[in-house]
């Protein structure tokens, strides 16, 4: 492991979920020095608390910038994964196994956008869908996803974390709150009262991105979504992602289920509740009929950093501060994409899509 500490760092990351670390990454190869720094520990937060599943939840209601950088992001994910389990012994379970979607209305606008894509989204029947996942109710006749992939999300933020303690253009602190202060033109930013010098700053913190520039008396349109989860032992029920009425089963290698999720604007409160847990596992067992017999290990709470049309901010406010925040439900899926091209405007490299549609919007 590389110990390092940046007196006066190129670059300060603030914030070490998975867009964080893995924009630190992408600026630490473009040689630069890059100081991480989370309240938390690295890959704890929203970058934890999701799913991993390498699509958008039907990718057809979304914007065009969207599906570009999925797109990108999901060609992007084998290599990405193969190169972190390589270099820090930590598997990240990518499983590309695919997502079968029942009870859509919306079938002829999914394959619609599907054919678009070299059939992204195609028509199985009832017995084939059976075939794949013999254990799931079909609401209605299913769609069949083939490219989309999941990963253990959890697993991706240590393989992360891990990465970045060891590359030596990277410090990371933790358990460090930050905050700012002076202007857009000259943005200073803060843990207690020590100040951090940096020559850029780049806001990567999730759902308190509009908390953290409230210091800077600028209007943000992110804030936390709360999203409850559950998590079912190990029954091996299911071997690839279901999607249905809005909720979503997700397996893992070692036969659990991951199922959720809900989406609440409560502000900052994490607690789970009753409420929320009979609705899941109400969804869960029509979903999967045998999950009734299956114990749940947890149910836990999570803050998706919520935007308008789930649009991210990529990009600069002022010439010293940048933002790469606002993927809503997407981050994982979104994230080597937004952070490759964040290096890029950075750097001043031709950017690997369009820029525009995620500039920072009416930022004072």
């Amino acid at each position: 492991m590389v110990q390092v500490n940046f007196s006066s760092p190129d670059i300060l990351m603030v914030g070490a979920g998975v867009m964080g670390m893995l924009s630190a990454l992408e600026l630490a190869e473009a040689d630069q020095r890059v100081l991480v720094i989370d309240q938390g520990r690295a890959g704890l937060e929203a970058s934890w608390a999701g799913g991993g599943i390498i699509s958008p939840l039907y990718p057809w209601r979304y914007a065009p910038p969207i599906t570009a950088l999925a797109t990108w992001s999901q060609k992007a994910f084998p290599d990405l994964i193969a190169s972190l389990t390589d270099s820090t012994g930590i598997d990240s379970e990518l499983s590309a196994n695919g997502m079968l979607v029942t009870a859509t209305d919306e079938r002829d606008q999914a394959l619609a956008w599907g054919a678009g894509l070299s059939r992204a989204v195609v028509e199985i029947s009832d017995q084939e869908a059976r075939v794949l996942e013999p254990h799931v109710h079909l609401d209605a006749t299913p769609l069949w996803m083939p490219r989309v992939a999941s990963v253990r999300n959890p697993r991706m933020g240590q393989a992360l974390r891990q990465a970045c303690l060891n590359h030596p253009k990277i410090e990371l602190r933790e358990h460090h709150e930050v905050s700012l202060g002076g202007d857009l033109d000259d943005p200073q930013a803060f843990s207690g009262s020590q100040r951090i010098a940096a020559h850029r700053i780049v806001l990567s913190t999730g759902a308190w991105t509009g908390h953290l520039l409230s210091g800077l008396n600028v209007r943000c349109p992110i804030k936390p979504m709360k999203g409850q989860m559950l998590l079912f032992s190990p029954c091996h029920l299911i071997h690839r992602v279901v999607l249905a009425n809005g909720r979503y089963a997700i397996p893992r290698a070692d036969g659990r289920i991951v199922f959720g999720s809900t989406l609440e604007d409560v502000g900052f409160q994490r607690t789970p509740d009753r409420d929320a847990f009979e609705s899941l596992y109400a969804s869960a067992v029509r979903l999967v009929p045998q999950l009734a017999t299956v114990d749940i290990e947890a149910q836990w709470a999570g803050f998706r950093p919520g935007s308008p049309e789930g649009m991210p901010w990529i990009g600069p406010i002022s010439e010293k501060l940048w933002v790469n925040s606002g993927h809503f439900r997407n981050g994982v899926v979104l994230s080597p994409a937004s952070s490759r091209l964040l290096c890029d405007l950075m750097m001043g490299r031709t950017p690997i899509i369009d820029p525009a549609p995620y500039q920072p919007r009416n930022p004072v």
